[in-house]
């Protein structure tokens, strides 16, 4: 039956929107998990059989039987124990898998008890105001707002709107209620900054989105050898305000290496901007060249290093780099910073985002899923690993993280990335049409990304449309001049031979030789 839903301890499970939450916040599940999870749920204390459950998650396809073991061990994982201790999943030897909690089905939007649930702990950190009187002092306020995001984000029982929605409300008098309801969050934190000379004074005030009212407010006056140190007080604070018990027991989840300089820091900062427009080779040169200053200034900052090899493969991914050089730097870079610290989030997202333009397909998965793992509310970083599906062929995966995505982020100034990703998996799923669509959103809120023309140049062709693919094809060359039947067959990031075949198709029938 359409709508219907399973609540189980502290989970509800919705397969029809392919949402599972734990206490009103979303969990980072994958697409084939949600499927498992729903076939067992809707059977409760009845063996599934493993044939039944390949049946359901890989209809159609030919898989080996230890993808469904590695399936159910994740799912385990993140369910953790129920209240006595045990398995939610138990396995029946030579047979199948069993659910073994209680299950209750829900009809309607309404809870258990008949009343809507209220969100559990989410908040949305807005962009500091810089109260400086120099200008160029933005990106001091903004990267405090941005750091506390990162803390924030590492607790796992706290819902966290991305960075980029977030600050789409920068230099804007908006109304706290409005604010949660479009962000779908229950407090709101903002704050200014004044920096004169080496000492900052810093105000934050934590409020309740729904009523305005003030959970916590508090003024500091310290030197900027305190920074980052303050960056955690804060943070302590907020979470001791909104939930002490999530306080008392994951407080330590969100303690960050800080960088050894105020200086590499603030390069990265001002950096941040130029990284993720999916625009012009100008502004990832701007990026490359204020992250290499602050590598310069501190060589053991991961954060510089992982966005620093995003660059480099990005680079080869929209055709301006030499794909063996540039791709051979950014894994060095993206490993080293793993190995500086194996805890940052960042670092996993920017080793992920490497092997999916290298084609390394389970490599990228799983360091992407380590990157979500570390950090449940990095939206970027579920739109990458919804491209490595897409170019993987596991288009339905695919739109599931898409939409993990949108969730987490709903105002994201870099959803042209998230829009052409939602095209490349329509496309490789034979929907040229919708494809098309999806691409022309893309481009329109970023003309120059060339990976969004290149799709639409294919998904045109492949459809029959040859006008519209003759004309974004002389976009793309305009944007990607080196861009030929022999590039896409060397570097194109998709997998399998006969998807990169389909792809070509395309380019050939609006002309590309």
């Amino acid at each position: 039956m359409p709508g219907l839903r399973f609540a189980f301890g502290p989970f509800i499970l919705d397969p029809e929107k392919g949402t599972l939450l734990r206490k009103g916040l979303p969990v980072p599940v994958g697409y084939r998990s949600i499927l498992l999870l729903g076939a067992l749920l809707k059977n409760p204390g009845e063996v599934v059989t493993k044939s039944a459950l390949m049946d359901t998650a890989w209809q159609g396809m030919a898989v080996e039987e230890g993808n469904l073991s590695v399936q159910v061990g994740s799912l385990r994982k993140l369910l953790g124990t129920t209240a006595a201790g045990g398995d939610w999943i138990a396995t029946v030897p030579r047979v199948g898998y069993r659910f073994t909690g209680a299950v209750e089905t829900l009809i309607d939007a309404a809870g258990p008890s008949g009343q809507v649930a209220e969100p559990g702990p989410s908040i949305a950190v807005l962009p500091f105001t810089n109260l400086s009187d120099d200008n160029e002092q933005q990106y001091f306020a903004e990267g405090l707002a941005e750091d506390i995001i990162t803390r924030l984000a590492r607790l796992r029982s706290l819902f966290v709107t991305a960075r980029n929605s977030s600050f789409t409300y920068r230099g804007k008098t908006a109304d706290l209620k409005q604010i949660g309801r479009e962000l779908g969050v229950r407090y709101v934190l903002d704050g200014s900054v004044r920096r004169s000379g080496h000492r900052l004074r810093i105000g934050a005030e934590l409020s309740e989105a729904s009523t305005g009212l003030q959970v916590w407010a508090e003024r500091y006056d310290v030197d900027q050898a305190d920074f980052f140190a303050l960056q955690d007080q804060i943070s302590e604070s907020v979470i001791a305000a909104i939930e002490p018990r999530l306080y008392a027991a994951e407080h330590q989840r969100f303690e960050s290496r800080a960088p050894d300089s105020l200086d590499a820091w603030g390069f990265v900062m001002r950096a941040m901007p130029y990284v993720w427009t999916w625009g012009s080779a100008q502004d990832i040169e701007k990026a490359q060249a204020l992250l290499k200053r602050a590598v310069s200034v501190d060589p053991f900052y991961p954060r510089a290093s992982s966005l620093l090899a995003w660059t480099h493969a990005a680079r080869v991914q929209l055709g301006w780099a030499d794909a063996a050089d540039a791709l051979a730097t950014a894994r060095s870079m993206a490993q080293r910073a793993i190995q500086r610290d194996a805890d940052d989030p960042w670092a996993h997202f920017a080793a992920g985002y490497v092997h999916m333009v290298s084609r390394g397909y389970d490599q990228a998965v799983k360091e992407l899923t380590e990157a979500i793992e570390l950090n449940p509310s990095l939206a970027f970083a579920h739109t990458i690993l919804g491209s490595t599906h897409g170019y993987g062929g596991m288009v339905d995966d695919g739109l599931h993280q898409c939409a993990l995505a949108v969730r987490l982020s709903p105002r994201d100034f870099s959803q042209a990335g998230n829009f052409s990703t939602v095209g490349l998996c329509h496309f490789m799923a034979g929907r040229f049409a919708e494809a098309m669509q999806w691409e022309r959103r893309a481009v329109e809120l970023r003309p120059n990304f060339g990976t969004a023309w290149r799709t639409l140049v294919a998904a045109a062709g492949r459809a029959g449309d040859l006008d519209a693919a003759r004309q974004a094809l002389a976009t793309a060359k305009r944007l990607h001049p080196s861009l030929s039947i022999e590039w896409v067959e060397k570097y194109h990031p998709i997998v399998k031979d006969r998807d990169r075949a389909a792809y070509i198709e395309g380019l050939r029938a609006a002309g590309l030789e």
